[in-house]
């Protein structure tokens, strides 16, 4: 079978073969909840008409065959293999253009920024437990258009003036980056999102922290955030308890810089915003110098 003929094997049926189905779709595109990871709002899209896949998550995507690699965790020969065959259970996509492994995400464009005030934004931050004064220092409302058709949703700048973007139904972002809070100091706090920054600001009560912060806004922007990390004398992890968590911190770790890992203080939950949503309840962390704001 040729590789442009697996390429062109279905992902939709794929996942339906393996018990995996849309939480939203239309005849073009569908939503999933990632089969990577663990999450609670489906920010895995499959392009019905590319047939290729992206998880807004990791910010990795590509074709079938690399969809199977990670999901049958195998190297991409014994995937196209695999699917070579298993090729009589699964059909061609129906509406194949020109083959094209690459990811491609939605176009968004931004409309509009404006100050933090929808109800159905401000709803989705209460919610989640955040504190919508502290959200509304760190937070915008972005009007945006994705396929020509309009939408809204919180955002939080990263390094690069992207947005990474939250409502109810959607993650993404306009580009991929990281955010810097640089308050010259020596300590650093990593988050993984800014939904666990914001909670970690709620649980505090403060909309401000004497530390140096990095929101890594993905995993993936950790080689992004390194010069800056490195220039610390300590490093405090809140990452998500899970692999994607485990491997960040390892790779910190690589840095030579002490760093402690505090997602422990949440042990039970997958991450800090959903401790906060189960016990609203704080947790002590040394702070020792002035506190001068945050800056980025």
């Amino acid at each position: 079978m040729a590789l442009h003929d697996i390429k062109k094997i279905s992902i939709r049926e794929y996942l339906e073969q393996k018990g995996i189905n849309p939480k939203r779709e239309n005849e073009k595109r569908g939503m999933y909840l990632s089969p990577l990871r663990k999450e609670d709002n489906a920010s895995f899209s499959v392009d019905y008409i590319r047939n290729v896949w992206f998880d807004h998550g990791l910010g990795e995507g590509g074709s079938i065959i690399d969809l199977v690699a990670r999901i049958e965790n195998c190297s991409i020969g014994e995937a196209i293999k695999r699917l070579e065959d298993n090729s009589f259970s699964f059909h061609r996509n129906k509406n194949p253009i020109h083959d094209n492994s690459k990811t491609s995400e939605p176009t968004i464009k931004i409309m509009n920024i404006i100050p933090l005030t929808n109800p159905s934004l401000l709803g989705y931050l209460s919610e989640r437990h955040i504190n919508i004064e502290i959200a509304k220092q760190y937070c915008k409302e972005i009007h945006y258009s994705m396929n020509d058709k309009p939408y809204f949703a919180v955002g939080f700048q990263n390094n690069s003036g992207g947005y990474e973007l939250r409502n109810k139904y959607f993650q993404g972002c306009t580009s991929k980056d990281s955010t810097h809070y640089d308050n010259a100091q020596n300590e650093c706090l990593v988050f993984e999102g800014f939904t666990d920054f914001l909670s970690f600001l709620t649980l505090k009560n403060k909309s401000q922290l004497e530390n140096n912060v990095i929101v890594l806004n993905s995993v993936v922007n950790l080689q992004k955030s390194a010069d800056f990390l490195k220039k610390h004398d300590t490093i405090r992890t809140f990452l998500d308890n899970d692999e994607a968590g485990k491997r960040t911190f390892a790779e910190i770790q690589k840095l030579g810089k002490p760093v402690f890992d505090y997602s422990t203080l949440y042990g039970n939950f997958k991450d800090l915003n959903e401790y906060l949503c189960s016990q609203k309840q704080s947790f002590n962390l040394p702070v020792k110098k002035k506190n001068t704001g945050l800056k980025r």
